[in-house]
């Protein structure tokens, strides 16, 4: 057993820590200061020596060449470091949209989340979706209120920012004592003890300061009204005007935190260290142990054997592949066999540094090798046959696409393996090669998403990649019957010569219903023998229609026809069928379509209206929207768009909505493409563009 910390010359008691391990990840948006606060917690902790900086790309979190490259994290990075005997675990987690996944992935293998946001009111709303999938997983949270320097609101005001996206309550655990724009030091709002911050040192006790004491005794009185809601004692002694001890209080954070029903809030500065050790003591004292979230995340799961989870998978130039797991129960050792794999080495990292250790007890994050064909969220076991598999969060849809091509026709034969690697690393990419325009398309999360990915083709596969705006896959049908069209096919070339000849009846056939072939023959006029050549003919016609696109909703039947004893054959039949279709369908007015997508925006209430307006200007056509689910103040929005309109609509729409926008779509049907913007499709179709309208 471990004693927890206390603040020097009084504060907090004395709490027993039960476990000797804490896993947190560290989230929020991008620019927050998220990989800043890792620097300082590891600096506090004593497991670097000097911090590192985002501006000098040496930092432990923005450890992969392609983070530097950007100064931003693009993946999760793992730092482990002891502090007052707990051995604590930190998920350094991205903060742009367009690498959520990783977050979310994460996420499901933790103890606790430290949400870092930036006391500014515009930005506060970028943290919905995050709380609202910690809410939703039960993941117990904490807020880090960074650069408090920089605040360009009143501390009340942030809280009820906060508290404004938040479905679980805020409490705030201190309250940030500012010299002007300058943060100096802060109240514990359980002790109702002052401290002064001092730069690479823990801050000293001072005297309460007396003009705070109003907006602190607000603050607090809320804090204690909110555990109040879950502790009926409390809520008597507070009816009572009785003084809870601080045992009480903090017995209650604790529970409370650990069922997330509250979420304490924090205030700091991590460049300058200030607010990281109360942060760490909070932490110690306050979050779950692992044995406490692996209760509730094995609830109903029986069994005694070793089971562990991926939280991420990694493909390192000189390790080959590398499993980042949470072991939820038994131990792991060197060399165990997991769903009948035999493992390589288990590693503690820090960021792209490993250390090796022989053996790993439950409750402890840590970086498996050689787990071929195991993917990220893979529940893995010591039982051969082990049927189970935990809960892992749903893979986000892609919303972004590029058609891709290696710069060297050689490479083609390694693209498929190396993209599979790639999907291996992160599963919010996808690929295809589309039937219709025969394009390698990769799909991801936006623009920065997919420059990443391929910057890893170049790096680690040796595949540089040209790209462009995947084709629109158009189509052709027609608008009226041609009731008899003739087609003739004769040569002769000494010996057997070739003969076919029919007569088609072509008519449109309603929107979605494919192609039809019939045929009315009377009196063997075309053997029965040859007519499926002149099926083949119609079809192989369709493929490219007049206008350039494969023509769709139409019938054809063979009416009438003859055919010579000897010249005759199946393919003398098959391009007299051409024939007829190259006359015929020009007079069958052909048109041109466009693919629609049904498409659900989610989006803030108070940028709805902008919503629409950016569906109306992109020729979409509004079927309504309404309140979302379980979800107050945001709506769900439902249209229908030309996919020739969905290229870069994410980065519009994320930039409308402060980055919070998604929207869901999926391929509803053909619809004709309006006359002008018809022609401008074909016209550049017929130049070797890619067709797309825009």
């Amino acid at each position: 057993m471990r004693l927890g910390k206390t603040y020097r010359k009084g504060g907090f008691m004395n709490e027993k820590v039960k476990s000797g391990s804490r896993n947190v990840a560290i989230v929020g948006p991008y620019l927050s200061g998220k990989t800043t606060l890792l620097e300082s917690l590891l600096f506090v902790t004593g497991a670097i020596s000097r911090k590192g900086s985002i501006k000098d790309s040496n930092t432990v979190g923005d450890s992969a060449a392609e983070s530097r490259d950007r100064q931003m994290s693009v993946e999760v990075s793992a730092a482990s470091t002891e502090y007052n005997g707990i051995r604590f675990t930190f998920i350094d987690c991205p903060g742009s949209v367009e690498f959520a996944q990783e977050t979310y992935n994460a996420l499901i293998g933790v103890d606790a989340a430290i949400v870092v946001c930036e006391p500014i009111r515009e930005r506060v709303l970028t943290l919905a979706p995050l709380f609202k999938f910690l809410d939703d997983w039960e993941i117990p949270h904490l807020v880090f209120v960074n650069k408090m320097d920089r605040a360009n609101i009143h501390v009340l005001e942030t809280l009820h920012a906060l508290k404004a996206v938040s479905s679980r309550p805020l409490v705030a655990h201190q309250y940030p004592i500012m010299n002007g724009e300058e943060l100096t030091g802060f109240i514990d709002m359980v002790s109702e003890q002052a401290y002064q911050y001092h730069p690479g040192a823990p801050a000293d006790p001072i005297p309460f300061p007396e003009s705070l004491k109003e907006e602190e005794h607000t603050a607090r009185a809320e804090m204690l009204e909110a555990l109040a809601n879950f502790d009926d004692h409390l809520l008597e002694e507070l009816l009572e005007d009785i003084e809870p001890p601080q045992e009480e209080i903090l017995k209650d954070l604790k529970m409370e935190l650990g069922a997330d029903l509250v979420v304490p809030v924090f205030f700091g500065v991590a460049e300058q260290d200030y607010g990281v050790r109360p942060l760490l003591e909070a932490l110690l004292r306050e979050a779950p142990e692992p044995e406490t979230t692996a209760e509730r995340r094995l609830k109903n799961i029986k069994g005694d054997t070793a089971l562990a989870q991926v939280l991420k998978t990694y493909y390192t130039p000189q390790g080959g592949k590398l499993s980042l797991v949470r072991v939820w129960r038994g131990k792991l050792t060197d060399g165990i066999v997991l769903n009948g794999i035999r493992t390589g080495g288990i590693y503690r990292l820090m960021g792209q540094q490993q250390q090796i250790v022989n053996q790993v007890s439950a409750g402890e994050i840590v970086a498996l090798s050689r787990l071929e064909g195991i993917k990220t969220g893979d529940t893995i076991s010591t039982e051969q046959q082990s049927a189970i598999k935990l809960p892992k969060a749903v893979e986000l849809e892609p919303v972004y696409a590029l058609a891709i091509t290696p710069e060297k026709r050689n490479d083609e034969v390694k693209l498929s393996s190396a993209i599979t690697k790639l999907l291996e690393e992160d599963c919010s990419l996808a690929w295809e090669q589309h039937g219709d325009t025969h394009e390698v398309i990769l799909w991801g999360q936006g623009e920065i998403h997919l420059q990443v990915a391929l910057d890893r083709l170049r790096r680690k596969y040796n595949l540089p990649m040209t790209t462009h705006l995947p084709q629109v896959p158009y189509k052709e049908t027609i608008r009226k019957t041609v009731a008899s069209v003739h087609g003739r096919y004769k040569h002769q070339s000494g010996g057997h010569g070739q003969f076919g000849d029919v007569f088609l009846e072509i008519k449109p056939l309603p929107r979605g219903t494919g192609f039809n072939f019939n045929e009315t023959i009377v009196g063997g006029v075309v053997p029965k023998q040859y007519i499926p050549g002149v099926e083949m003919g119609v079809r192989e016609f369709l493929t490219h229609g007049p206008l350039g696109f494969p023509i769709v909703d139409l019938a054809v039947t063979l009416t009438n026809g003859s055919y010579h004893n000897v010249d005759s054959s199946e393919q003398a039949f098959k391009q007299a069928a051409r024939l007829a279709m190259q006359t015929g369908i020009p007079q069958a007015e052909p048109t041109l379509l466009e693919p629609i997508l049904r498409v659900e925006v989610t989006t803030p209430s108070e940028f709805t209206s902008k919503v629409l307006q950016l569906l109306s200007g992109r020729r979409g056509q509004i079927l309504g929207y309404e309140g979302k689910n379980d979800w107050p103040g945001w709506d769900n929005v439902s249209a229908y768009l030309p996919q020739a309109e969905m290229q870069n609509f994410i980065v519009e729409l994320r930039s409308l909505t402060l980055g919070v926008g998604s929207f869901h779509w999926e391929y509803d049907h053909l619809q004709e493409v309006p006359e002008k913007l018809a022609e401008r499709v074909i016209q550049s179709n017929g130049n070797g563009n890619n067709g797309n309208g825009k």
